[in-house]
């Protein structure tokens, strides 16, 4: 909807093409116009979303883009804008991708609350819910910034788990309550609502969170109170019953029914038997101590010492001691059952560890560790469960395979790492022995080429004058070598064992590979040497001398190709040679200095050439000036072309002067033209200001003096033909209007008609020309400035140029004000003026 608002690139072309056709043509206003209509449509979008899109698609200017991005808030137009302005408008699309972001960023915290909320409602119907799960839940919520709905749904989700968690923990604590007073031996009243209670608990919905030694110990507790009673009350008709003002605890009571029953069973007993029961001084002793192992074991119970209360027990289990008590026998069996439950706990709490062990081992993948700390954090994980072994005895077989599958599982990367390092020390090493291999079969084929050149005897003469056998290749021996060196350094790690062996049969190789290479490099820096002193004994005058040297050259080069010598030493050598040339070549420029006074003469004559030009000064007529001014520029540049070559150096400054100098001399006959063109301009305003005069004469009803008005015509300079025909036909018509009264009044009438016309033209001219109106007729010039952009769009023809439509508007007879007349004139002085020149 605003396409007819933007200048684009297509039409930006075809407008200039058009102008250098055909004239001038009409601009789509100035930028500063564009920018403000513009602005003002980003101003009244009013959270139009979809014409802020079309507005920032369709802009040339970067602030009204940034202005009407701020409308633009739905997903699908920010990524539309985003996509488009990417790469053109930096602020734009960076808001546009914040805001994207923050969307994307709340739908993802949105989702991430979703099923944290699923997740906690699964946990609500779970029967076996356990506090990990539920502060796993709590972490995982922490960190979501949830929208109020979602976090009012899951506060009250979490709220019913809190409640089932509190439940759990006071079941919990009223089983170990009610564990505590059942191996207290209570009354049977007690006792049955104790039995009733534990019936209530296994009935409860939250029985699943029992620890099963917890329920295992109370059934046991619950037993042999039981078997405890049915004893008693079978015992009961031997023993006389307790005074029923007896006020003592129902425990202590059982306790002495049960001592006295003992005594009794023990009194009747024949007196064989009773003498049996007496212990020996060293069966007291050992009585002594095991209860004193009992002692310490309670002691280690007492302080959280689970692993040496179990040393302990195990001592009690091994050693010898007589019969023990009942009393002492009951000691050692809640002692025992204090070591079991806490054992039992230990475990529980040693598996939950091993889960999270388990666990944590699981999440080692994904933590993208090195191979090396990832090893390292195996190796302490399976050191952590082995601890946790001697504290809370052996694992399931099924939770240590869990484990172990977990940390084989997580191990995997590091251990091919690994696997991966020792294959590559292993092909290091069978490289590095093929290396030394090749060493050697180069070795064995230099021998049988000495052998097959005339022997060992020959080649031990040979080697001690210092020549080898023509056999050889040294170039290729060369490069031979120096690969082997640059593929031996580029070895990666070796086993240390294999490393110090290898090194000693590669050196000693290569060692016996380069002693003659070594010995004939020698012979060959002889050679550049000699070179270089042939190079030192040339004539740099003689006319031969750049041909002798381009041969020592091509020598030197040979050489280098056949055989190339250690880099330090070829640098040095061909410095030398180098700086022996470069003198050469110093001296034979010294000599060629004398051809520079030749190129400094020519410098001198374009010099001249140049003063000339600066000097000339011409006098006279306009027409006549140009004309000198003409013949002066063709004999300069005769002049110029026929001097010959000056000096390199002065040759951008003497062109320089003399593009100057001849700048100069048209910048003069350029302005004579435009005071020609000023003076001509000058005559059309008069003209105009007249042919104005006499209509406001016409329209003030005065008398008019024809033959005056026409003398003041003739007395002005004539105009172009086209000019003159346009404002000659006005002037003609108002003179021939000023003899006549209708014809006259007819044409007062026509002339306060056309005010309007005239000044709707005036401004259109002012927008097409890029003229800043006055402040009132901003309203006007907006929608004058629309209608001529859909028109320049819509149309499909050639607009008018400029100068047609200014004589256009000088041939409209209208009256005017001094305003119009101030801004036409100003149009002339803008239009007018440049078609005068």
């Amino acid at each position: 909807m605003f396409e007819f608002l933007f200048k684009q690139q297509a039409s930006q072309a075809s407008v200039a093409g058009q102008s250098s056709a055909g004239g001038s043509q009409a601009p789509l206003g100035t930028p500063a116009e564009r920018r403000a209509a513009q602005a003002e449509l980003a101003r009244n979008l009013a959270g139009d979303e979809a014409a802020a899109v079309e507005l920032i698609l369709n802009s040339e200017f970067a602030d009204v883009r940034l202005a009407a991005a701020e409308h633009v808030v739905s997903q699908d137009a920010l990524e539309k804008v985003q996509h488009a302005v990417r790469n053109s408008d930096r602020r734009v699309a960076k808001l546009m991708q914040g805001r994207l972001d923050a969307i994307r960023h709340s739908q993802a915290e949105q989702k991430q609350a979703g099923a944290c909320i699923a997740l906690a409602q699964h946990l609500l119907a779970d029967e076996k819910l356990t506090p990990n799960q539920v502060a796993d839940l709590d972490r995982q919520w922490k960190v979501i910034d949830a929208a109020p709905a979602m976090a009012a749904e899951f506060a009250h989700v979490r709220q019913a788990l809190g409640e089932r968690l509190e439940a759990q923990v006071a079941l919990q604590r009223a089983m170990i309550d009610a564990l505590a007073a059942v191996r207290k031996h209570p009354d049977a009243a007690e006792f049955e609502r104790l039995a009733a209670e534990h019936a209530a608990h296994l009935a409860s919905p939250e029985r699943g969170s029992l620890p099963r030694h917890l329920l295992n110990d109370f059934d046991a507790a619950l037993a042999a109170e039981r078997a405890t009673r049915a004893d008693s009350a079978a015992a009961a008709p031997a023993n006389p019953a307790p005074e029923p003002s007896a006020v003592q605890p129902a425990a202590a009571a059982a306790e002495a029914a049960a001592g006295e029953a003992a005594d009794a069973t023990v009194a009747r007993m024949p007196r064989p038997a009773r003498e049996k029961h007496k212990s020996t001084p060293a069966e007291q002793e050992a009585n002594r101590h095991f209860m004193d192992l009992v002692e310490a074991m309670e002691a280690a119970l007492a302080q959280g010492q689970l692993h040496l209360a179990a040393e302990h027990d195990k001592a009690l289990k091994e050693s010898k001691t007589g019969r023990l008590t009942p009393a002492q026998a009951e000691r050692l069996a809640h002692v025992r059952a204090d070591l079991k439950r806490l054992g039992d706990w230990a475990r529980w709490g040693g598996n939950v560890s091993r889960e999270e062990l388990v666990h944590a081992v699981e999440q080692l993948p994904a933590e993208g560790l090195g191979m090396s700390e990832l090893a390292k954090k195996v190796g302490s994980m399976r050191e952590r469960w082995k601890s946790l072994d001697g504290v809370s005895g052996a694992a399931p077989k099924s939770l240590w395979e869990k484990f172990d599958a977990a940390c084989t599982a997580a191990y995997a990367p590091a251990a091919a790492h690994f696997k991966h390092l020792a294959d590559e020390r292993h092909s290091n090493a069978a490289r590095a022995q093929q290396l030394v291999d090749e060493a050697n079969a180069l070795l064995e084929k230099d021998a049988a080429q000495l052998e097959a050149a005339g022997g060992a005897q020959a080649d031990r003469e040979e080697s001690a004058s210092g020549n080898l056998p023509h056999t050889h290749d040294w170039r290729a021996l060369a490069s031979t070598t120096q690969r082997l060196r640059q593929a031996w350094s580029r070895l990666g790690t070796i086993d240390r064992k294999d490393k110090k062996r290898l090194d000693a049969a590669f050196s000693k190789a290569m060692d016996a590979l380069m002693a003659p290479l070594d010995s004939q490099r020698k012979i060959e820096v002889a050679r550049r040497e000699q070179l270089i002193e042939e190079v030192g004994k040339l004539n740099p005058l003689d006319r031969h001398t750049i041909d002798t040297l381009r041969g020592l050259q091509e020598s030197w080069q040979g050489h280098a190709r056949a055989l190339p010598l250690e880099r330090k030493t070829e640098q040095a050598l061909w410095q030398k040679f180098r700086s022996a040339c470069d003198m050469i070549f110093a001296k034979r420029k010294e000599h060629a200095h004398a051809a520079d006074h030749e190129r400094k003469a020519h410098l001198h004559a374009r010099e001249a050439i140049c003063a000339g030009l600066e000097s000339a000064k011409f006098e006279g007529e306009d027409k006549a000036v140009l004309a000198a001014i003409g013949k002066a520029l063709k004999d300069a540049a005769g002049a110029w072309h026929a001097s010959g070559v000056v000096p390199r150096a002065s040759e951008q400054r003497i062109d320089q002067r003399y593009r100057a100098a001849v700048g100069a001399l048209q910048s003069q006959a350029d302005a004579i033209r435009k005071r020609a063109g000023a003076a001509q301009a000058n005559a059309m305003r008069e003209k105009l200001r007249l042919v104005q005069a006499l209509e406001r004469a016409i329209a003030d009803a005065g008398e008019i003096d024809s033959a005056g008005w026409g003398e003041r015509w003739q007395v002005l300079p004539a105009l172009p033909n086209e000019q003159e025909r346009t404002l000659r036909a006005r002037f003609d018509a108002a003179l021939k209007a000023a003899g006549e009264g209708a014809a006259r009044a007819a044409y007062a009438a026509q002339l306060e008609n056309n005010r309007q016309r005239l000044l709707s033209a005036v401004l259109r001219l002012e927008i097409v020309a890029g003229i800043d109106s006055d402040a009132e007729f901003a309203k006007d010039r907006l929608k004058m400035q629309v209608e001529v952009l859909q028109s320049s769009l819509k149309s499909g023809q050639k607009p008018a140029s400029h100068a047609a439509q200014f004589l256009a508007l000088c041939a409209m007879p209208a009256l005017l004000d001094d305003r119009t007349a101030s801004r036409i004139e100003q149009l002339f002085r803008k239009i007018g003026a440049a078609e005068g020149k």
